[in-house]
């Protein structure tokens, strides 16, 4: 049945892109394809918490001891999966309300669980309406916080997460250029990257919210072309509002909602050889970008009828990268840190977070990267440590303790 799928999809768009043919007289319309073959190796020191068999690496797990103490966890493994490999289309077409038209649709074949790796997905769809210095995006794609002109290039396809957002979702985007400055604001929704609650990772809380996720970013960007330099800077916030529970545990219908917010900053430098990146982030309940935090009951309003209210657990965040810009040969390293501010109050029922019992977290990731032709080999070695503790009642955790992993990573890519 999935290669019946497979096969029609391929089809349709293999179609879609021959009738668009034309004649040199008039434009041509249509869409064109690109995407890569790509297979990982990988190596891990240690059991990981991770999706998709351990391809997608979050942090180390922690502590498990069996009754001689020996700790369970404390095992290594080797896996290989081509499941990275990609397709995209770029469509475009004749212009409407007075703007440019385009189009994107781009898959892979990561799945959208664990049960459905190898399954075809989708990643990006979206169609973009572009005037003289205004452009509206409406589909789904990176997150605005995932700055898509400065991210972090690592080997690992977690591409520098928890340390960096990393997040695709329905939206539509606003976007106004003065100059050499943008703004742009945004409404999102969730698929993909859901949050977490109650009943686990889902995206009802953010529908049960009403309100969608908004986000505005403001951006500089220059580019010196006889220097070789480019500049690019920017700031953003973000605010979601999410609604737990319709119904409390002892029945009785309730409207209470857990509102956060988050903020970033952003720099990158780039010359003839080197470009340099940085990103902080500091805001509560970002487990939908896939990154530590959550957040938990803070009050028992009514305990008869078992109402209460929520406060976001705040997570700060900075990482930064260093690469060379060659064209056969590239290195880089990369390198992040996390840490958990808590609640701010004390906590007065169940927790709902990612990494609700680390204190912190690092990472440092050197690569090396050869490419030929359309053909790229590269290595990285990851080294990221959790400190595990004991969550105090303002949700920070004491008593912590160092455990890592190292992952050694080598990929092989074909790019067409």
């Amino acid at each position: 049945m999935r290669q019946t799928k497979i096969s029609f999809i391929l089809c349709f768009f293999l179609v879609a892109s021959t009738a668009a043919a034309q004649t040199e007289s008039k434009p041509v319309f249509g869409i064109t394809f690109s995407g890569f073959v790509k297979t990982d190796m990988l190596y891990d020191s240690r059991q990981t918490v991770s999706v998709r068999e351990g391809h997608f690496l979050l942090f180390p797990k922690g502590e498990l001891r069996d009754k001689e103490g020996r700790d369970l966890n404390a095992v290594s493994s080797f896996h290989m999966l081509s499941v990275q490999t990609r397709l995209l289309g770029r469509i475009t077409g004749p212009d409407a309300f007075g703007a440019k038209t385009s189009g994107l649709v781009e898959t892979e074949f990561f799945g959208t669980s664990d049960s459905d790796i190898n399954g075809f997905r989708l990643r990006h769809a979206y169609v973009k309406l572009n005037w003289a210095k205004t452009e509206l995006m409406v589909g789904q794609f990176w997150h605005p916080m995932f700055v898509t002109e400065s991210f972090p290039e690592t080997l690992s396809f977690n591409t520098g997460a928890p340390f960096q957002p990393f997040n695709r979702s329905p939206q539509v985007r606003l976007t106004r250029t003065f100059g050499r400055w943008s703004l742009a604001a945004a409404a999102l929704a969730q698929r993909d990257f859901p949050s977490t609650g109650p009943e686990g990772a889902s995206t009802v809380y953010a529908r049960n919210g009403l309100v969608p996720e908004l986000n505005l970013k403001l951006q500089y960007a220059a580019k010196n072309e006889e220097a070789g330099t480019e500049l690019l800077l920017g700031v953003g916030g973000d605010i979601l509002a999410l609604r737990p529970r319709m119904a409390t545990a002892a029945g009785y219908a309730t409207d209470t909602t857990v509102t956060s917010t988050a903020g970033m900053a952003f720099l990158r430098i780039k010359t003839r050889g080197l470009t340099f990146k940085a990103e902080a982030v500091y805001g509560g309940n970002l487990h939908h970008l896939t990154m530590a935090g959550g957040y938990a009951v803070d009050a028992v309003t009514d305990a008869a009828r078992g109402l209460v209210t929520y406060a976001p657990l705040r997570t700060v965040t900075a990482w930064t990268e260093l690469m060379s810009t060659g064209t056969s040969f590239q290195a880089g390293i990369f390198a992040g840190y996390s840490k958990n501010l808590g609640a701010g109050v004390d906590l007065a029922g169940p927790t709902y977070a990612r990494g609700g019992d680390i204190d912190r977290l690092a990472r440092i990731s050197p690569r090396l990267v050869f490419n030929s032709g359309k053909v790229r080999l590269a290595a990285e070695c990851e080294w990221t440590g959790a400190w595990y503790g004991t969550p105090r009642p303002d949700g920070k955790v004491g008593g912590s303790r160092l455990v890592s992993n190292v992952r050694l990573l080598g990929a092989v890519y074909l790019f067409f």
